[in-house]
């Protein structure tokens, strides 16, 4: 089997190269999108939950509990959303995750208050857990071997696309429109679930292992096959979660932190937050550039380890334009590893656990980097928001130790 999906364009007819990479391109550009429109929306949360609090008279603990439980959501919507691909389709999943996403964001705009908001945003998330693993799978599965860490980054770089749009718009809309306006935009989704269905077929790869007629295993137990699958996935769990846990208690705080600390408006906010984005999506090319060619692990220590360091040297910094430089050079490192995540999943696991290999282990990560906020928000309460930070640095050296002892390397493998 592995053969079969790893030939070289030199060994296929042209007509049927030129279909593949149509296709491969294809893939890869709805599940980025897709992606981009998720990032966008939770982004737009962090930016507006001023605005929500005032307006329906908010805690700080119930706004706090929004990006909780929408994070909350993704987890359980990453682990049914994913179980459903592996057997009904990427493609058809992954335009009821969108269409999920993108209802109930829009509902959020009708909100009268604390709980009905944190339902739509609860459900919201289910969709949005959905789309991770859902389009990295797609992905990895449409293009060639020696590409895959190349285009699974690209996905990556949606989120940042969308939160970077996110940074930059809602400065000048949120006046405009308010915080319901704002949510409001979240119904473009649909436009893309539309668009996905339309002209996006399900892989090869998938449908052939459709027409399988051996007995289909469970996709969940597939991930603790056995002692050297459990291994990796235990290995995939702390590095997800040690990245979601960083990324999280970051970047939800840091607007609120720049005016506290610095009386930052809410454009200067936007400002410190686009440098920051821009070196995260840097950090997420090269990544996949680099994992393509070096290897998956190698580029994860390496990233790790510029994670401690310049977690660390962060939180010393306390002029503006050093946090400016500080911000992106973090965000390089602390985001930089989800361009290997799709790649490196995909790897790990066979086609019939793909997806939910990819929803489950990432969104499990993901609902431990909801807790990131809270401990943030915990320690700069007590302490200071700098310490909070570099406390952050120690939870990349486990990242380090996950990866030397728990990650095989299976660079350019051929999909099972």
């Amino acid at each position: 089997m592995a053969d079969k999906y790893a030939a070289s364009p030199g060994d296929i007819p042209a007509g049927k190269a030129n279909e593949g990479e149509d296709y491969a391109r294809k893939a890869v550009i709805a599940s980025t999108v897709g992606y981009a429109l998720d990032g966008f929306d939770l982004l737009i949360l962090g930016f507006i939950l001023a605005a929500i609090s005032s307006d329906l008279g908010l805690t700080s603990t119930q706004a706090g509990s929004l990006v909780t439980w929408t994070l909350v959501g993704a987890v359980v919507g990453g682990i049914v959303f994913g179980w459903l691909s592996d057997k009904y389709g990427r493609v058809r999943v992954l335009n009821w995750t969108i269409l999920l996403f993108a209802v109930f964001t829009g509902l959020c705009a009708l909100a009268q208050g604390y709980w009905d908001l944190l339902a739509y945003r609860t459900i919201a998330g289910l969709g949005l857990g959905g789309e991770f693993g859902i389009g990295m799978a797609l992905a990895a599965e449409a293009c060639r071997p020696e590409q895959r860490a190349r285009m699974s980054s690209y996905v990556g770089l949606g989120w940042q696309a969308g939160v970077l749009a996110a940074a930059l718009v809602t400065p000048i809309l949120l006046p405009l429109v308010g915080w319901r306006g704002m949510f409001a935009i979240g119904v473009l989704p649909a436009v893309v679930a539309f668009v996905i269905r339309h002209f996006i077929g399900e892989p090869k790869i998938f449908i052939e292992s459709q027409k399988s007629t051996a007995p289909k295993e469970n996709s969940f137990k597939l991930l603790v096959a056995d002692a050297k699958t459990t291994r990796a996935s235990l290995g995939v769990v702390i590095l997800t979660s040690v990245q979601n846990f960083g990324y999280y208690g970051v970047m939800i705080w840091m607007p609120s932190y720049l005016s506290k600390q610095f009386g930052y408006s809410l454009t200067k906010s936007a400002g410190w937050t686009a440098i920051t984005i821009i070196g995260m999506a840097f950090g997420i090319w090269l990544f996949g550039q680099l994992a393509d060619r070096i290897g998956r692990r190698p580029i994860f220590l390496l990233y790790q380890v510029g994670a401690v360091l310049s977690v660390l040297a962060y939180s010393q910094l306390e002029s503006q334009y050093a946090l400016l430089i500080g911000g992106a050079i973090m965000g390089m490192f602390v985001n930089g590893m989800l361009g290997g995540y799709g790649a490196l999943i995909s790897e790990l696991y066979p086609t019939q656990a793909r997806a939910t290999a990819q929803n489950v282990l990432f969104n499990i990560g993901r609902a431990v980097g909801g807790f990131g906020p809270l401990a943030v928000g915990a320690v700069a309460a007590k302490y200071s928001f700098s310490h909070a930070i570099a406390l952050l640095a120690s939870i990349y050296v486990l990242d380090i130790i996950a990866t030397l002892f728990l990650i095989p390397e299976r660079k350019g493998a051929a999909l099972e």
